[in-house]
């Protein structure tokens, strides 16, 4: 998310309560994606008139069988490859029990994160899940850099909340325990997301002579292994991510949390603007599974409890 300014989240000491649930669904080994473009998330049901909601999807999509997720497949747990090559995470489950609820299959695609709501405007994914803030800019096609429109903007169907945690070398914090203290260091992120966005409007405020020097990389584990290096200070990511990796990289002897989360927002399926009907269904399958028990049930697998909502809502994000 791209905000004003960084406030604690009162849920920061609770969240971190979940690195444990996380730490047992990194059992499952994350592996690079490499340049794999595609993998299919087989668990999701055939597109069948059956299915409690099947009716309220658009028809072309409902004679595909299918919804095109554009997803960045590096971010575990969130979603990543595991030793088999299958398409796994908090996301690609979701989308399954979705997608029982639909009658279709989500069918996960690789891309760039910074690339994929330009794949979604261009029709090459029907949709994108992937861990993404639901903020202003992005509703309306504001760059965040420079204030000014620069595409059309896309709609978010809501799901959870997260904030964003800073981890270092484990036993090597370099005295950082908040955004004030990156002043003088070298920070990892992945591009186009909240950490950068918030490591940038850090650098403005820190004194001369104290720059926030900031690298940013296609994915988060490239991050990760430059942190892993020597080559940064530290790394910035989405706290589900930010706990999975301390607790699964090195056998949890690489890195640790420094500090408390930031910025709690909601993640939020997109959709583009003109496609308010599979928005309304998305809606629609997503608060059948937070009724159904499923959505609990899969947040708890992957360690997520704690940002569960009650009910989607669209465009939530401020």
């Amino acid at each position: 998310m791209t905000a004003s300014s960084t406030r604690r989240t009162t849920a920061a000491h609770s969240r971190l309560a979940a690195v444990g649930a996380i730490a047992v669904a990194g059992a499952l080994l994350l592996t690079g994606c490499g340049d794999q473009t595609k993998d299919k998330n087989n668990d999701s049901g055939s597109a069948t008139s059956s299915a409690p909601l099947a009716d309220k999807l658009p028809q072309d999509i409902r004679s595909k069988g299918k919804i095109r997720v554009g997803s960045d497949i590096a971010y575990a747990p969130v979603e990543y490859k595991d030793s088999s090559g299958k398409v796994v995470g908090l996301d690609p489950d979701l989308a399954a029990a979705m997608g029982k609820q639909l009658g279709v299959t989500f069918e996960f695609q690789n891309g760039t994160f910074d690339g994929l709501l330009t794949g979604l405007r261009s029709d090459r994914y029907d949709i994108a899940m992937s861990a993404m803030t639901d903020n202003k800019n992005r509703q309306e096609g504001v760059d965040p850099d420079t204030g000014k429109k620069v595409g059309e903007g896309v709609d978010f169907v809501d799901y959870l909340t997260a904030g964003v945690s800073i981890y270092t070398r484990k036993g090597d914090t370099k005295g950082i325990t908040t955004w004030e203290d990156l002043c003088g260091k070298k920070l990892a992120v992945q591009r186009g997301t909240t950490s950068e966005d918030l490591a940038k409007q850090q650098a403005k405020k820190c004194p001369s002579g104290k720059k926030l020097a900031i690298e940013a990389f296609d994915d988060n584990q490239q991050a990760q292994t430059r942190l892993r290096s020597g080559g940064a200070d530290a790394v910035s990511a989405d706290f589900p991510v930010a706990a999975y990796a301390v607790k699964t990289s090195g056998s949890g002897k690489d890195f640790q949390i420094v500090g408390d989360q930031v910025e709690a927002a909601p993640y939020g399926i997109a959709v583009a603007k003109k496609e308010t009907q599979l928005r309304g269904a998305l809606q629609a399958a997503m608060d059948a599974i937070i009724g159904n028990g499923e959505y609990q049930k899969i947040l708890e697998k992957w360690g997520a409890q704690d940002g569960a909502v009650k009910k989607s809502v669209v465009n939530g994000g401020k």
